[in-house]
């Protein structure tokens, strides 16, 4: 049976600011919605549910976040997840210039967590707190 990533999810509290973060990374919004109802109660497994959400892809169309703001039931503040929590832990882009894409970054207030990092010389590469505190993981590849 084959299988397809679809989308990687994440709650977000401001839908507005996540979306023109990622916009600046360089994702494209292909869809805004505001979802509620039986199906999503029975899709999602929350009664009431209602929710703003956005379906967000890269250049190469090949990758898509959906990101969603609760209206109803309200969302629940968490601590950020750290690099080494168990669960769901970063999302990772390949970007050409990573000086360019942190200063893009800066403009929204994040920053790298502690550094940029060479992986044996193939990748530089960091971790940094996005909106809603994701942790975003940018490479560039190095010249070989």
């Amino acid at each position: 049976m084959p299988i397809k990533l679809e989308n990687v999810g994440i709650a977000v509290a401001d839908l507005d600011a996540t979306i023109a973060f990622f916009v600046d990374l360089g994702l494209t919004v292909i869809g805004r919605d505001t979802v509620s109802g039986e199906w999503t109660d029975t899709a999602v497994g929350l009664d009431g549910n209602h929710a703003k959400i956005a379906m967000l892809q890269t250049p190469d169309g090949q990758g898509r976040l959906e990101l969603f703001e609760y209206l109803h039931p309200a969302a629940i503040e968490t601590s950020p997840t750290l690099p080494n929590e168990i669960g769901m832990h970063r999302v990772a882009f390949s970007v050409d210039d990573l000086d360019a894409t942190l200063e893009v970054a800066a403009a929204h207030g994040c920053y790298p967590l502690r550094g940029v990092a060479n992986y044996q010389d193939i990748y530089r590469l960091t971790y940094l707190r996005g909106p809603s505190g994701i942790i975003v993981m940018l490479a560039q590849e190095l010249p070989r």
